[in-house]
C-alpha cells in the first residue's frame, strides 16, 4: 500500500525517516529577498528621479534582478510605488499606535493629549523617513494616487479622531475635518522643508497649535 506522505527524492535520513525538503523554503527565501531588493531599489530610484522619470530597467539594475523577476513579484512600476506607500503607512500606523498606547499606560486620559501623541509620532515618522514622505506628497505618482493619499490620510485622522466621542457615541465630523486638514498641511510642509532641524521645530509648533483645538459641541463642561 502506498504512503499518503510524499518523501522527496533523496530525502531519507540514516535512520530511515523522512528528511524535510529544503528546496521550497530556500526558493521562498530567495523570492522574498528578490522582492525586498526590488522594493529597496525602487525606493532609491523613485526618490532620486521621481515616479514619472523612473525606469523599470534602472530599478532592476540597482536591485541586481531581472525585468522578468520584477513582473513576477509586481504588476509594474505603479505597483512598486503603491506597495512602498502601503509599507510606509503601515509603519506610520504602528508608530501612532505605540505612541497613543504609551501615554495611555502612563495614565493620560485626555483624548486631545492622546491624539497629540499619535499625531506627533506620525509627523516624526515623516521626518525620520523624509525621502519617502516627500516622494508621496510631491504630486509625482501614478494616476489617481492623489486620491489614494487623501483617502489614507482621512482614514488615519478618522481613526484617531475617534478618540473624541459625541454624546451618542459617534464621531464628530466637524472635528475630523479640522484635524484632517491640519495634519494634511503639517505633513506637506514638514516633508518639503530641506532643513531637518527647521522641519522638526515646525512640527513641534504645529502640534502645540493643534493641541489648542476645542470643539464647543463636545467640550466637557
Amino acid at each position: 500500500m502506498s504512503s499518503d506522505i510524499d518523501v522527496p527524492s533523496g530525502g531519507v535520513t540514516q535512520n530511515g525517516g523522512a528528511r524535510p525538503a529544503d528546496g521550497p523554503a530556500r526558493t521562498s527565501d530567495r523570492g522574498a529577498a528578490t522582492r525586498g531588493a526590488l522594493l529597496a531599489a525602487a525606493r532609491d530610484v523613485f526618490c532620486e528621479s521621481g515616479f514619472a522619470q523612473a525606469a523599470v530597467t534602472d530599478i532592476v539594475a540597482k536591485a541586481g534582478a531581472s525585468v522578468g523577476s520584477l513582473y513576477h513579484h509586481f504588476n509594474g512600476k505603479a505597483d512598486l510605488y503603491l506597495t512602498l506607500f502601503e509599507d510606509f503607512q503601515g509603519r506610520q500606523q504602528e508608530r501612532t499606535r505605540e505612541a497613543i498606547n504609551a501615554v495611555r499606560e502612563a495614565g493620560e486620559k485626555d483624548p486631545m493629549r492622546q491624539f497629540i501623541a499619535g499625531a506627533g509620532a506620525y509627523l516624526n515618522g515623516c521626518l525620520d523617513e523624509r525621502d519617502v514622505a516627500r516622494l508621496f506628497i510631491s504630486g509625482d505618482g501614478p494616476p489617481g494616487f492623489d486620491r489614494v493619499m487623501r483617502q489614507r490620510l482621512n482614514k488615519w485622522a478618522r481613526r484617531n479622531a475617534a478618540l473624541f466621542h459625541t454624546a451618542d457615541g459617534g464621531v464628530d465630523e466637524a472635528l475630523v475635518t479640522v484635524l484632517t486638514g491640519a495634519m494634511a498641511g503639517a505633513v506637506s510642509e514638514i516633508s518639503l522643508l530641506d532643513d531637518e532641524d527647521a522641519a522638526r521645530r515646525l512640527a513641534d509648533k504645529i502640534m502645540v497649535i493643534v493641541g489648542t483645538i476645542r470643539n464647543p459641541g463636545t467640550e466637557q463642561r
